[in-house]
């Protein structure tokens, strides 16, 4: 676990950011930073880059922990929650948290007659059951009047072969934020699905990025001409956080830059 503290504790609202260490969730980690959020991070794996937005998040001026989650493993969530409770007791003298944010992930690309069970099932874990059960355990430590974002999935608008179990799980999660949103207002809990289009970040190899020929095509579909980058999803989400935004739920927002209208 990584740590590093600016500000007195309780300042600020308080927010968990899953996948949190690179890509979209780092953007959307510092964007809400900038806004005045604490942060709860998770990652799976480098632990350096987590380190190291924890670090960018204390130079911002607020208070970031850095946690180990693999978000495809129901069995560990209860431990996560635990870790959870006493961050918040430690360093905030709170026993919730404000926000929660649904981003970690990854993809297996297949056209449809050759997705494996294995492949499948790892969209499940990673993308529906992990957001599921995650929210679900999580929900008691989260304050009333909360947020939730997840994040979704251009693919569940548009189609791309070979996409199809990765789009199907961020069809999933729309359906269920839809739920979320209807099940606890009650306790004034929204729940919002963002979905951005194609980003040059190294997620599924980084080709979008890294490849000339599958950006330019991409760029070619964008009404603004070019695809997106980290920098353009994370202050879509923080926005969807701020108090302004208070009335939006149950709704999937498209951060794509007009991709495929």
């Amino acid at each position: 676990m990584t740590t590093a503290s600016t500000t007195p504790a309780g300042t600020g609202t308080i927010a968990i950011v899953t996948g949190a260490n690179r890509g979209l969730g780092r953007d959307t980690a510092l964007r809400l930073a900038e806004a005045g959020t604490d942060l709860i991070l998770t990652y799976r794996s480098h632990e350096d880059e987590a380190a190291s937005v924890v670090a960018e998040v204390a130079a911002l001026g607020r208070t970031a922990h850095a946690v180990r989650l693999d978000t495809a493993e129901v069995s560990g969530f209860g431990a996560f929650a635990d870790t959870v409770r006493g961050l918040l007791k430690e360093h905030w003298a709170r026993d919730d948290f404000d926000f929660l944010v649904n981003n970690a992930g990854s993809i297996v690309m297949a056209p449809f007659t050759e997705i494996t069970e294995e492949g499948f099932d790892q969209m499940v874990n990673v993308h529906l059951k992990g957001v599921f059960f995650l929210t679900q355990t999580l929900l008691p430590l989260m304050a009333d009047g909360g947020r939730i974002i997840n994040v979704s999935t251009g693919l569940a608008r548009f189609t791309v072969p070979g996409m199809s179990a990765y789009a199907s799980m961020k069809g999933g999660v729309e359906v269920l934020t839809r739920y979320l949103a209807k099940e606890l207002g009650h306790r004034g809990i929204t729940a919002n699905a963002v979905a951005p289009g194609p980003i040059a970040t190294d997620f599924g190899g980084g080709s979008v990025r890294d490849d000339e020929a599958t950006r330019s095509a991409l760029d070619s579909m964008t009404a603004l001409g070019r695809v997106g980058v980290a920098e353009d999803i994370g202050g879509v989400v923080a926005a969807l956080l701020d108090p302004r935004t208070r009335w939006i739920n149950g709704q999937r927002v498209e951060a794509s830059g007009g991709h495929l209208l």
